[in-house]
Protein backbone atom coordinates (compact mmCIF):
# COMPACT_ATOMS: atom_id res chain seq x y z
CA UNK A 1 0.00 0.00 0.00
CA UNK A 2 2.79 2.31 1.21
CA UNK A 3 4.58 1.34 -2.42
CA UNK A 4 2.07 2.16 -4.11
CA UNK A 5 1.40 5.72 -2.68
CA UNK A 6 5.26 6.55 -3.08
CA UNK A 7 5.02 5.73 -6.66
CA UNK A 8 1.80 8.19 -6.97
CA UNK A 9 3.61 10.85 -5.09
CA UNK A 10 6.88 10.72 -7.16
CA UNK A 11 4.75 10.82 -9.90
CA UNK A 12 3.19 14.35 -8.66
CA UNK A 13 6.87 16.42 -9.29
CA UNK A 14 10.37 16.08 -9.57
CA UNK A 15 10.91 17.15 -6.45
CA UNK A 16 9.62 13.83 -4.77
CA UNK A 17 11.79 11.68 -6.45
CA UNK A 18 12.67 10.72 -2.65
CA UNK A 19 10.38 9.00 -2.86
CA UNK A 20 11.92 6.51 -5.14
CA UNK A 21 13.88 4.89 -2.25
CA UNK A 22 10.81 3.34 -1.35
CA UNK A 23 10.95 0.82 -4.43
CA UNK A 24 14.05 -0.42 -2.84
CA UNK A 25 13.07 -4.07 -1.56
CA UNK A 26 15.54 -4.39 1.03
CA UNK A 27 14.29 -0.90 2.52
CA UNK A 28 10.78 -2.02 2.86
CA UNK A 29 11.48 -5.43 4.27
CA UNK A 30 13.41 -3.38 7.30
CA UNK A 31 10.95 -1.14 7.70
CA UNK A 32 8.53 -4.15 7.17
CA UNK A 33 10.29 -6.22 10.21
CA UNK A 34 10.54 -2.64 12.51
CA UNK A 35 6.84 -2.28 11.95
CA UNK A 36 5.56 -5.51 13.02
CA UNK A 37 8.16 -5.66 15.91
CA UNK A 38 6.32 -2.06 17.05
CA UNK A 39 2.66 -3.41 16.60
CA UNK A 40 3.92 -6.47 18.79
CA UNK A 41 5.41 -4.75 21.77
CA UNK A 42 2.92 -1.92 21.44
CA UNK A 43 -0.69 -4.19 21.60
CA UNK A 44 1.54 -7.38 22.82
CA UNK A 45 0.03 -5.76 26.42
CA UNK A 46 -3.37 -5.00 25.82
CA UNK A 47 -3.87 -8.12 23.94
CA UNK A 48 -2.41 -10.23 27.27
CA UNK A 49 -5.20 -8.10 29.29
CA UNK A 50 -7.78 -9.53 26.73
CA UNK A 51 -7.03 -12.91 27.00
CA UNK A 52 -6.84 -12.94 30.56
CA UNK A 53 -10.12 -11.13 30.99
CA UNK A 54 -11.60 -13.48 28.60
CA UNK A 55 -10.18 -16.58 31.04
CA UNK A 56 -8.80 -17.61 27.72
CA UNK A 57 -6.35 -19.65 29.88
CA UNK A 58 -3.93 -22.76 28.64
CA UNK A 59 -5.43 -26.36 30.05
CA UNK A 60 -2.17 -27.90 31.29
CA UNK A 61 -2.68 -32.00 30.29
CA UNK A 62 -2.64 -33.98 33.35
CA UNK A 63 0.13 -37.06 32.04
CA UNK A 64 2.28 -33.93 31.45
CA UNK A 65 5.68 -32.54 33.29
CA UNK A 66 4.19 -32.47 36.28
CA UNK A 67 6.86 -28.59 36.71
CA UNK A 68 4.27 -27.14 33.75
CA UNK A 69 1.20 -27.42 35.87
CA UNK A 70 2.35 -23.73 37.28
CA UNK A 71 1.50 -22.76 33.82
CA UNK A 72 -1.93 -23.42 33.87
CA UNK A 73 -4.25 -20.11 33.15
CA UNK A 74 -1.40 -18.91 31.55
CA UNK A 75 -3.24 -16.85 28.68
CA UNK A 76 -3.59 -18.47 25.39
CA UNK A 77 -3.84 -17.68 21.44
CA UNK A 78 -1.43 -15.33 21.27
CA UNK A 79 -0.38 -16.15 18.12
CA UNK A 80 -3.35 -13.49 17.36
CA UNK A 81 -0.96 -11.02 17.66
CA UNK A 82 1.19 -12.77 15.55
CA UNK A 83 -0.84 -12.49 12.74
CA UNK A 84 -2.09 -9.15 13.45
CA UNK A 85 1.61 -7.74 13.37
CA UNK A 86 2.28 -9.44 9.90
CA UNK A 87 -0.74 -8.74 8.29
CA UNK A 88 -0.51 -5.28 8.91
CA UNK A 89 3.04 -4.92 8.87
CA UNK A 90 2.91 -6.95 5.02
CA UNK A 91 0.39 -4.83 3.82
CA UNK A 92 1.64 -1.41 4.72
CA UNK A 93 4.70 -2.99 2.76
CA UNK A 94 4.85 -5.35 0.05
CA UNK A 95 3.56 -4.72 -3.77
CA UNK A 96 0.27 -5.83 -3.78
CA UNK A 97 0.34 -6.91 -7.30
CA UNK A 98 2.67 -9.82 -6.30
CA UNK A 99 0.45 -13.24 -5.83
CA UNK A 100 2.75 -15.24 -3.99
CA UNK A 101 2.35 -12.92 -1.21
CA UNK A 102 -0.93 -13.55 -1.34
CA UNK A 103 -1.19 -16.86 -1.49
CA UNK A 104 1.12 -16.90 1.33
CA UNK A 105 -1.02 -14.31 3.54
CA UNK A 106 -4.29 -17.03 2.68
CA UNK A 107 -2.27 -20.24 3.67
CA UNK A 108 -1.23 -18.50 7.08
CA UNK A 109 -4.75 -16.95 7.88
CA UNK A 110 -6.54 -20.10 7.03
CA UNK A 111 -4.01 -22.69 9.14
CA UNK A 112 -4.56 -19.49 11.66
CA UNK A 113 -8.04 -19.77 11.59
CA UNK A 114 -7.75 -24.01 12.05
CA UNK A 115 -5.71 -23.19 15.29
CA UNK A 116 -8.40 -20.13 16.34
CA UNK A 117 -10.83 -22.74 16.50
CA UNK A 118 -8.43 -25.59 17.89
CA UNK A 119 -7.92 -23.42 20.34
CA UNK A 120 -11.29 -22.09 21.06
CA UNK A 121 -12.49 -25.38 22.07
CA UNK A 122 -9.77 -26.09 24.46
CA UNK A 123 -10.24 -23.14 26.05
CA UNK A 124 -14.31 -23.16 25.97
CA UNK A 125 -14.83 -26.64 26.31
CA UNK A 126 -12.18 -27.30 28.79
CA UNK A 127 -10.66 -30.27 26.66
CA UNK A 128 -6.71 -30.14 26.45
CA UNK A 129 -6.85 -32.09 22.97
CA UNK A 130 -8.81 -29.42 21.35
CA UNK A 131 -9.95 -30.14 17.44
CA UNK A 132 -10.10 -33.73 16.80
CA UNK A 133 -7.53 -34.59 14.90
CA UNK A 134 -9.13 -36.07 11.71
CA UNK A 135 -11.14 -33.10 11.20
CA UNK A 136 -7.78 -30.63 11.89
CA UNK A 137 -6.17 -32.67 9.47
CA UNK A 138 -8.90 -32.77 6.91
CA UNK A 139 -8.90 -29.18 6.57
CA UNK A 140 -5.33 -28.26 6.65
CA UNK A 141 -5.43 -30.67 3.44
CA UNK A 142 -7.84 -28.77 1.85
CA UNK A 143 -6.22 -25.18 1.94
CA UNK A 144 -3.09 -27.18 1.41
CA UNK A 145 -3.54 -28.74 -1.51
CA UNK A 146 -5.47 -25.34 -2.96
CA UNK A 147 -2.15 -23.55 -2.60
CA UNK A 148 -0.72 -26.70 -4.05
CA UNK A 149 -2.84 -26.43 -6.95
CA UNK A 150 -2.45 -22.96 -7.50
CA UNK A 151 1.80 -23.26 -7.06
CA UNK A 152 2.11 -26.10 -9.50
CA UNK A 153 1.00 -23.38 -12.18
CA UNK A 154 2.89 -20.22 -11.10
CA UNK A 155 5.95 -21.25 -10.28
CA UNK A 156 6.94 -20.62 -13.33
CA UNK A 157 4.36 -17.89 -14.76
CA UNK A 158 3.80 -14.46 -14.19
CA UNK A 159 0.27 -13.47 -14.24
CA UNK A 160 -3.17 -15.07 -12.80
CA UNK A 161 -4.33 -15.23 -16.01
CA UNK A 162 -1.88 -17.18 -17.54
CA UNK A 163 -2.15 -19.32 -14.46
CA UNK A 164 -5.49 -20.35 -14.80
CA UNK A 165 -4.60 -20.83 -19.02
CA UNK A 166 -2.42 -23.57 -18.25
CA UNK A 167 -5.20 -25.02 -15.33
CA UNK A 168 -7.21 -25.27 -17.67
CA UNK A 169 -5.50 -26.74 -20.19
CA UNK A 170 -4.22 -28.80 -17.67
CA UNK A 171 -7.43 -30.29 -17.45
CA UNK A 172 -8.44 -29.97 -20.83
CA UNK A 173 -5.73 -32.38 -21.53
CA UNK A 174 -6.55 -35.19 -19.68
CA UNK A 175 -4.81 -34.09 -16.74
CA UNK A 176 -0.95 -34.13 -18.26
CA UNK A 177 1.79 -34.88 -16.02
CA UNK A 178 4.38 -32.53 -17.43
CA UNK A 179 5.45 -29.36 -15.55
CA UNK A 180 8.60 -26.41 -16.65
CA UNK A 181 12.11 -27.54 -15.06
CA UNK A 182 11.33 -25.11 -12.42
CA UNK A 183 9.01 -27.20 -10.62
CA UNK A 184 11.64 -29.47 -10.09
CA UNK A 185 12.79 -30.84 -6.40
CA UNK A 186 15.91 -29.35 -6.11
CA UNK A 187 18.99 -31.12 -4.36
CA UNK A 188 20.86 -28.86 -2.02
CA UNK A 189 24.87 -28.54 -2.49
CA UNK A 190 25.15 -29.92 -6.33
CA UNK A 191 24.51 -27.58 -9.49
CA UNK A 192 22.16 -29.34 -11.79
CA UNK A 193 20.68 -32.46 -9.90
CA UNK A 194 16.81 -32.25 -9.98
CA UNK A 195 14.40 -34.19 -10.06
CA UNK A 196 11.03 -33.89 -12.16
CA UNK A 197 8.13 -34.21 -9.96
CA UNK A 198 5.37 -34.04 -12.41
CA UNK A 199 1.70 -32.03 -11.70
CA UNK A 200 0.62 -35.08 -9.22
CA UNK A 201 4.09 -35.35 -7.82
CA UNK A 202 4.54 -31.24 -7.14
CA UNK A 203 1.00 -31.31 -5.64
CA UNK A 204 1.82 -34.27 -3.31
CA UNK A 205 5.10 -32.88 -2.04
CA UNK A 206 3.32 -29.20 -1.46
CA UNK A 207 0.93 -30.33 0.55
CA UNK A 208 3.45 -32.65 2.27
CA UNK A 209 5.61 -29.44 2.95
CA UNK A 210 2.46 -26.91 3.92
CA UNK A 211 0.77 -29.19 6.06
CA UNK A 212 3.42 -31.65 7.77
CA UNK A 213 5.81 -28.07 8.82
CA UNK A 214 2.40 -26.49 10.21
CA UNK A 215 2.44 -29.61 12.47
CA UNK A 216 5.68 -29.97 13.02
CA UNK A 217 5.79 -26.52 14.51
CA UNK A 218 2.53 -26.88 16.61
CA UNK A 219 4.07 -29.83 17.70
CA UNK A 220 7.60 -27.96 19.20
CA UNK A 221 5.74 -25.34 20.77
CA UNK A 222 5.90 -26.97 23.98
CA UNK A 223 7.54 -24.60 25.85
CA UNK A 224 8.37 -21.09 26.76
CA UNK A 225 9.98 -19.25 23.79
CA UNK A 226 11.35 -22.54 21.80
CA UNK A 227 9.20 -22.43 18.95
CA UNK A 228 8.91 -18.71 17.95
CA UNK A 229 12.83 -18.37 17.87
CA UNK A 230 13.54 -21.46 15.31
CA UNK A 231 10.55 -19.59 13.44
CA UNK A 232 12.25 -16.14 13.54
CA UNK A 233 15.34 -18.08 12.19
CA UNK A 234 14.37 -19.98 9.89
CA UNK A 235 11.71 -17.28 8.08
CA UNK A 236 14.55 -15.14 8.15
CA UNK A 237 16.79 -17.46 6.06
CA UNK A 238 13.97 -17.72 3.82
CA UNK A 239 13.83 -14.33 3.09
CA UNK A 240 17.19 -14.13 1.94
CA UNK A 241 16.35 -17.32 -0.55
CA UNK A 242 13.29 -15.35 -1.59
CA UNK A 243 15.44 -12.19 -2.15
CA UNK A 244 17.86 -14.24 -4.78
CA UNK A 245 14.82 -16.07 -6.04
CA UNK A 246 13.41 -13.11 -7.40
CA UNK A 247 16.47 -12.00 -8.40
CA UNK A 248 17.63 -12.54 -12.43
CA UNK A 249 21.16 -11.15 -11.64
CA UNK A 250 22.02 -13.69 -8.17
CA UNK A 251 20.01 -16.24 -9.19
CA UNK A 252 22.20 -17.28 -12.30
CA UNK A 253 25.04 -16.82 -10.52
CA UNK A 254 23.93 -18.99 -7.73
CA UNK A 255 22.63 -21.80 -10.16
CA UNK A 256 18.85 -21.64 -8.69
CA UNK A 257 16.08 -21.19 -10.74
CA UNK A 258 15.02 -17.58 -11.36
CA UNK A 259 10.92 -16.85 -9.92
CA UNK A 260 9.47 -13.62 -11.12
CA UNK A 261 7.91 -12.24 -8.12
CA UNK A 262 9.26 -14.24 -5.38
CA UNK A 263 11.24 -11.71 -3.70
CA UNK A 264 8.80 -9.70 -2.77
CA UNK A 265 8.48 -12.73 0.09
CA UNK A 266 11.25 -11.31 1.66
CA UNK A 267 9.05 -8.37 2.76
CA UNK A 268 6.97 -11.36 4.76
CA UNK A 269 9.87 -13.05 6.12
CA UNK A 270 10.63 -9.50 7.48
CA UNK A 271 7.44 -8.88 8.68
CA UNK A 272 7.47 -12.35 10.89
CA UNK A 273 10.64 -12.41 11.96
CA UNK A 274 9.78 -9.01 13.60
CA UNK A 275 6.47 -9.96 14.85
CA UNK A 276 8.15 -13.03 16.38
CA UNK A 277 10.94 -11.07 18.01
CA UNK A 278 7.82 -9.10 19.39
CA UNK A 279 6.27 -12.35 20.57
CA UNK A 280 9.10 -13.75 22.02
CA UNK A 281 9.46 -10.63 24.81
CA UNK A 282 6.22 -11.97 26.27
CA UNK A 283 6.83 -15.50 25.55
CA UNK A 284 10.14 -15.70 27.24
CA UNK A 285 10.60 -17.92 30.26
CA UNK A 286 8.86 -17.10 32.33
CA UNK A 287 6.33 -16.69 29.17
CA UNK A 288 3.08 -14.38 30.11
CA UNK A 289 1.53 -15.46 26.56
CA UNK A 290 1.34 -18.82 24.60
CA UNK A 291 1.10 -18.39 21.18
CA UNK A 292 -1.09 -21.04 21.07
CA UNK A 293 -2.19 -23.36 17.72
CA UNK A 294 -3.40 -19.88 16.24
CA UNK A 295 0.16 -19.43 16.41
CA UNK A 296 2.09 -22.24 15.74
CA UNK A 297 -0.12 -24.19 12.13
CA UNK A 298 -0.13 -20.49 11.05
CA UNK A 299 3.58 -20.15 10.99
CA UNK A 300 4.34 -23.27 9.90
CA UNK A 301 2.03 -23.25 7.04
CA UNK A 302 3.79 -20.08 5.74
CA UNK A 303 7.00 -21.69 6.33
CA UNK A 304 6.19 -23.99 4.06
CA UNK A 305 4.46 -22.14 1.59
CA UNK A 306 7.87 -20.17 0.92
CA UNK A 307 9.94 -23.04 1.24
CA UNK A 308 7.98 -24.15 -2.05
CA UNK A 309 7.39 -21.23 -4.21
CA UNK A 310 11.23 -20.59 -3.53
CA UNK A 311 11.82 -24.07 -4.32
CA UNK A 312 14.13 -25.07 -1.84
CA UNK A 313 11.74 -27.92 0.23
CA UNK A 314 14.70 -29.89 1.33
CA UNK A 315 16.73 -26.85 2.72
CA UNK A 316 13.65 -26.11 4.77
CA UNK A 317 14.15 -29.67 5.89
CA UNK A 318 17.86 -28.91 6.87
CA UNK A 319 17.33 -25.41 8.32
CA UNK A 320 14.18 -26.95 10.33
CA UNK A 321 15.38 -29.83 11.70
CA UNK A 322 14.60 -28.95 14.78
CA UNK A 323 10.55 -28.95 13.78
CA UNK A 324 11.76 -32.38 11.84
CA UNK A 325 13.43 -33.69 15.20
CA UNK A 326 10.19 -33.35 17.21
CA UNK A 327 7.50 -34.21 14.97
CA UNK A 328 9.62 -37.58 13.93
CA UNK A 329 10.41 -38.29 17.69
CA UNK A 330 6.20 -37.93 17.91
CA UNK A 331 5.69 -40.34 14.93
CA UNK A 332 7.97 -43.15 16.00
CA UNK A 333 7.00 -42.79 20.05
CA UNK A 334 3.56 -43.75 19.02
CA UNK A 335 4.58 -46.02 15.87
CA UNK A 336 6.81 -47.78 18.63
CA UNK A 337 4.23 -48.07 20.72
CA UNK A 338 1.41 -49.39 19.12
CA UNK A 339 3.62 -52.18 17.86
CA UNK A 340 4.96 -53.21 21.04
CA UNK A 341 1.89 -53.18 22.22
CA UNK A 342 0.33 -55.40 19.57
CA UNK A 343 3.08 -57.66 19.78
CA UNK A 344 4.37 -58.22 23.70
CA UNK A 345 0.74 -57.15 25.38
CA UNK A 346 2.55 -54.14 26.35
CA UNK A 347 3.56 -50.89 24.90
CA UNK A 348 7.41 -49.12 25.45
CA UNK A 349 8.60 -45.64 24.36
CA UNK A 350 11.30 -45.23 22.32
CA UNK A 351 11.88 -41.70 24.32
CA UNK A 352 10.30 -40.99 27.82
CA UNK A 353 8.40 -38.20 26.43
CA UNK A 354 7.44 -37.38 23.22
CA UNK A 355 7.91 -34.40 22.05
CA UNK A 356 11.47 -34.39 21.99
CA UNK A 357 11.87 -31.38 24.40
CA UNK A 358 10.13 -33.28 27.00
CA UNK A 359 12.40 -35.99 27.09
CA UNK A 360 14.90 -33.86 27.73
CA UNK A 361 13.42 -32.32 30.49
CA UNK A 362 12.65 -35.70 31.62
CA UNK A 363 16.53 -36.58 31.32
CA UNK A 364 16.96 -33.19 34.13
CA UNK A 365 17.44 -30.32 31.95
CA UNK A 366 15.83 -27.50 32.87
CA UNK A 367 13.11 -26.24 30.73
CA UNK A 368 15.78 -22.61 29.63
CA UNK A 369 18.47 -25.07 28.79
CA UNK A 370 16.21 -26.89 26.49
CA UNK A 371 15.26 -23.89 25.16
CA UNK A 372 18.53 -22.32 24.61
CA UNK A 373 20.34 -25.02 23.05
CA UNK A 374 17.46 -25.89 20.26
CA UNK A 375 17.90 -22.21 19.51
CA UNK A 376 21.91 -22.95 18.98
CA UNK A 377 20.82 -25.84 16.98
CA UNK A 378 18.60 -23.95 14.60
CA UNK A 379 21.43 -21.09 14.03
CA UNK A 380 23.87 -23.50 12.89
CA UNK A 381 20.93 -25.60 10.63
CA UNK A 382 19.97 -22.25 9.21
CA UNK A 383 24.01 -21.33 8.32
CA UNK A 384 23.96 -25.20 6.59
CA UNK A 385 20.83 -23.79 4.53
CA UNK A 386 22.65 -20.61 3.83
CA UNK A 387 25.52 -22.32 2.72
CA UNK A 388 24.17 -24.49 -0.26
CA UNK A 389 23.49 -21.27 -1.88
CA UNK A 390 27.00 -20.99 -2.63
CA UNK A 391 28.14 -24.64 -2.83
CA UNK A 392 27.09 -26.41 -5.68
Amino acid sequence: MLLSLAQWLQSLSPELGFFRVFQYLTLRAVLAAMTALLIGLAFGPMVIRRLTALKIGQPIRDYGVQTHLVKAGTPTMGGVLILISIGISTLLWFDWSNRFVWIVMVVTLGFGAIGWVDDWRKVVDKNPEGMRSREKFFWQTVIGLIAALYLAFSVSETSNMRVLELFLRWIQSGFSNDLPPKADLMLPFFKTISYPLGVFGFLMLTWFVIVGMSNAVNLTDGLDGLAIMPVVMVGSALGIFAYVTGSSVFSKYLLIPYIPGAGELLIFCAAMAGAGLAFLWFNAHPAQVFMGDVGALSLGGALGTIAVITRQEIVLGIMGGIFMAEAASVMLQVGWFKYTRKRYGEGRRLFKMAPLHHHFEKKGWKETQVVVRFWIITMLLCLVGLASLKLR
